[in-house]
Protein backbone atom coordinates (compact mmCIF):
# COMPACT_ATOMS: atom_id res chain seq x y z
CA UNK A 1 0.00 0.00 0.00
CA UNK A 2 2.66 2.42 1.15
CA UNK A 3 4.33 1.72 -1.99
CA UNK A 4 1.50 2.43 -4.30
CA UNK A 5 1.00 5.73 -2.52
CA UNK A 6 4.66 6.62 -3.59
CA UNK A 7 4.67 5.61 -6.96
CA UNK A 8 1.58 7.90 -7.65
CA UNK A 9 2.95 10.52 -5.81
CA UNK A 10 5.96 10.53 -7.87
CA UNK A 11 3.97 9.79 -10.86
CA UNK A 12 1.35 13.40 -10.10
CA UNK A 13 5.06 15.38 -9.46
CA UNK A 14 6.32 14.49 -12.42
CA UNK A 15 3.07 15.65 -14.62
CA UNK A 16 3.36 18.82 -12.65
CA UNK A 17 6.49 19.61 -13.28
CA UNK A 18 5.74 19.53 -16.81
CA UNK A 19 8.12 16.61 -17.92
CA UNK A 20 5.27 14.88 -19.68
CA UNK A 21 3.52 17.86 -20.99
CA UNK A 22 5.66 18.08 -24.72
CA UNK A 23 4.25 14.08 -25.55
CA UNK A 24 0.82 15.21 -24.56
CA UNK A 25 0.65 18.10 -26.39
CA UNK A 26 2.12 16.55 -28.98
CA UNK A 27 -1.08 13.86 -29.15
CA UNK A 28 -3.56 16.66 -28.26
CA UNK A 29 -2.34 18.57 -31.29
CA UNK A 30 -1.79 15.76 -33.74
CA UNK A 31 -5.73 14.93 -32.56
CA UNK A 32 -7.20 18.16 -32.73
CA UNK A 33 -5.04 19.52 -35.81
CA UNK A 34 -2.36 22.27 -34.25
CA UNK A 35 -1.04 25.14 -35.75
CA UNK A 36 1.60 24.42 -38.30
CA UNK A 37 4.68 27.28 -38.60
CA UNK A 38 6.71 27.14 -41.35
CA UNK A 39 9.36 27.80 -41.42
CA UNK A 40 9.67 27.38 -37.78
CA UNK A 41 12.79 29.21 -37.47
CA UNK A 42 13.19 32.67 -39.03
CA UNK A 43 15.17 35.75 -38.82
CA UNK A 44 13.66 39.02 -38.37
CA UNK A 45 11.88 40.62 -41.64
CA UNK A 46 11.12 37.07 -42.72
CA UNK A 47 7.43 35.69 -44.15
CA UNK A 48 5.66 32.98 -41.89
CA UNK A 49 3.30 30.88 -43.38
CA UNK A 50 0.74 29.38 -40.68
CA UNK A 51 -1.56 26.88 -41.39
CA UNK A 52 -4.15 24.69 -39.56
CA UNK A 53 -6.94 21.85 -40.28
CA UNK A 54 -8.78 22.32 -36.61
CA UNK A 55 -10.62 24.77 -38.21
CA UNK A 56 -12.54 21.92 -40.73
CA UNK A 57 -13.54 22.17 -44.42
CA UNK A 58 -14.14 25.89 -45.80
CA UNK A 59 -13.22 27.24 -42.30
CA UNK A 60 -11.19 30.48 -41.21
CA UNK A 61 -9.39 31.86 -38.41
CA UNK A 62 -7.82 34.87 -36.95
CA UNK A 63 -4.49 34.45 -36.34
CA UNK A 64 -2.68 36.61 -33.59
CA UNK A 65 1.16 37.15 -33.37
CA UNK A 66 1.48 39.86 -31.60
CA UNK A 67 3.72 37.90 -29.45
CA UNK A 68 6.68 38.25 -31.70
CA UNK A 69 5.16 42.14 -32.80
CA UNK A 70 3.52 40.73 -35.95
CA UNK A 71 -0.23 41.81 -34.62
CA UNK A 72 -3.32 40.02 -36.15
CA UNK A 73 -3.54 38.22 -39.50
CA UNK A 74 -6.49 36.05 -41.32
CA UNK A 75 -6.33 32.54 -41.59
CA UNK A 76 -8.39 31.55 -44.94
CA UNK A 77 -9.51 28.22 -46.84
CA UNK A 78 -7.04 27.01 -49.03
CA UNK A 79 -6.77 26.45 -52.38
CA UNK A 80 -4.41 24.06 -52.31
CA UNK A 81 -5.94 20.80 -53.40
CA UNK A 82 -3.27 18.52 -50.92
CA UNK A 83 -4.49 20.76 -48.28
CA UNK A 84 -8.78 21.31 -48.67
CA UNK A 85 -9.09 21.30 -44.73
CA UNK A 86 -6.69 23.56 -43.92
CA UNK A 87 -6.88 27.15 -43.18
CA UNK A 88 -3.27 29.09 -44.07
CA UNK A 89 -2.65 32.70 -44.05
CA UNK A 90 0.89 34.81 -43.77
CA UNK A 91 2.81 37.55 -41.59
CA UNK A 92 5.87 39.26 -41.92
CA UNK A 93 8.15 38.93 -38.47
CA UNK A 94 9.12 42.86 -38.05
CA UNK A 95 12.99 43.41 -37.91
CA UNK A 96 13.24 45.11 -34.71
CA UNK A 97 12.08 41.20 -33.47
CA UNK A 98 14.54 40.17 -30.72
CA UNK A 99 15.63 36.45 -30.99
CA UNK A 100 13.60 34.10 -28.53
CA UNK A 101 10.55 31.63 -28.83
CA UNK A 102 7.24 33.20 -29.58
CA UNK A 103 3.42 31.41 -29.13
CA UNK A 104 1.66 32.21 -32.53
CA UNK A 105 -2.01 31.76 -31.53
CA UNK A 106 -5.08 31.16 -34.14
CA UNK A 107 -8.98 31.23 -33.25
CA UNK A 108 -11.16 29.18 -35.62
CA UNK A 109 -14.34 31.26 -37.10
CA UNK A 110 -17.41 29.98 -39.12
CA UNK A 111 -16.87 26.61 -39.70
CA UNK A 112 -18.26 24.00 -36.91
CA UNK A 113 -15.26 24.23 -35.31
CA UNK A 114 -15.92 28.24 -33.96
CA UNK A 115 -14.07 29.60 -30.71
CA UNK A 116 -11.42 26.56 -31.05
CA UNK A 117 -7.80 27.63 -30.76
CA UNK A 118 -4.71 26.42 -31.69
CA UNK A 119 -1.16 27.11 -31.04
CA UNK A 120 2.54 26.82 -32.55
CA UNK A 121 5.76 27.95 -31.82
CA UNK A 122 7.80 29.96 -33.87
CA UNK A 123 11.51 30.80 -32.76
CA UNK A 124 13.15 33.54 -33.91
CA UNK A 125 17.34 33.72 -34.61
CA UNK A 126 19.45 36.95 -35.60
CA UNK A 127 21.70 34.04 -37.38
CA UNK A 128 20.65 31.59 -40.60
CA UNK A 129 21.25 28.25 -40.81
CA UNK A 130 22.18 28.55 -44.09
CA UNK A 131 24.54 31.54 -43.37
CA UNK A 132 25.88 29.58 -40.11
CA UNK A 133 26.80 26.50 -42.36
CA UNK A 134 28.30 28.77 -44.90
CA UNK A 135 30.72 30.76 -42.30
CA UNK A 136 31.58 27.58 -41.07
CA UNK A 137 32.79 26.00 -44.47
CA UNK A 138 34.98 29.30 -45.66
CA UNK A 139 38.15 28.59 -45.79
CA UNK A 140 41.23 30.26 -44.20
CA UNK A 141 43.41 33.34 -46.38
CA UNK A 142 46.13 35.36 -46.24
CA UNK A 143 48.91 35.54 -43.58
CA UNK A 144 48.36 35.29 -39.89
CA UNK A 145 49.91 38.20 -37.93
CA UNK A 146 51.31 36.72 -34.97
CA UNK A 147 54.85 39.17 -34.92
CA UNK A 148 56.93 36.53 -35.77
CA UNK A 149 58.66 36.94 -38.60
CA UNK A 150 59.00 34.05 -41.74
CA UNK A 151 61.89 32.65 -42.95
CA UNK A 152 61.66 33.90 -46.36
CA UNK A 153 60.78 37.38 -45.32
CA UNK A 154 59.85 40.21 -47.85
CA UNK A 155 63.78 42.02 -47.94
CA UNK A 156 66.45 39.45 -49.73
CA UNK A 157 69.33 41.25 -47.70
CA UNK A 158 67.55 40.55 -44.08
CA UNK A 159 67.19 36.74 -44.88
CA UNK A 160 70.76 36.76 -46.18
CA UNK A 161 72.08 38.16 -43.24
CA UNK A 162 70.01 35.84 -40.80
CA UNK A 163 70.99 33.01 -42.78
CA UNK A 164 74.85 34.18 -42.30
CA UNK A 165 74.26 34.80 -38.94
CA UNK A 166 72.91 31.33 -38.02
CA UNK A 167 75.64 29.92 -39.60
CA UNK A 168 78.65 31.87 -37.50
CA UNK A 169 76.53 30.75 -34.12
CA UNK A 170 76.61 26.88 -34.95
CA UNK A 171 80.28 27.35 -36.61
CA UNK A 172 81.39 29.02 -33.16
CA UNK A 173 79.36 26.24 -31.16
CA UNK A 174 81.08 23.54 -32.87
CA UNK A 175 84.35 24.71 -31.91
CA UNK A 176 83.78 25.72 -28.61
CA UNK A 177 82.40 21.88 -28.41
CA UNK A 178 85.53 20.51 -30.26
CA UNK A 179 87.32 22.43 -28.00
CA UNK A 180 85.91 21.00 -24.70
CA UNK A 181 86.65 17.63 -25.77
CA UNK A 182 90.18 17.99 -26.65
CA UNK A 183 90.18 19.25 -22.84
CA UNK A 184 91.74 22.59 -23.72
CA UNK A 185 90.46 25.59 -21.33
CA UNK A 186 89.11 29.08 -22.84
Amino acid sequence: MRKARLLTTAALAVASAGLLSPPAAAAVLAAGGGLEIHPATVMPGSTVTVSTSACGGGGTASGDASAVGAGTFTLAPSTDEDHEQNATGQFKVPPSAQPGTYEIVAKCSGSGADGKQVAGDLSVTITSTAAAREQQQVAPKGHVKTGVGGALGPDPVQTAAGVAALAVAAAGGTWLLHRRARGDRI
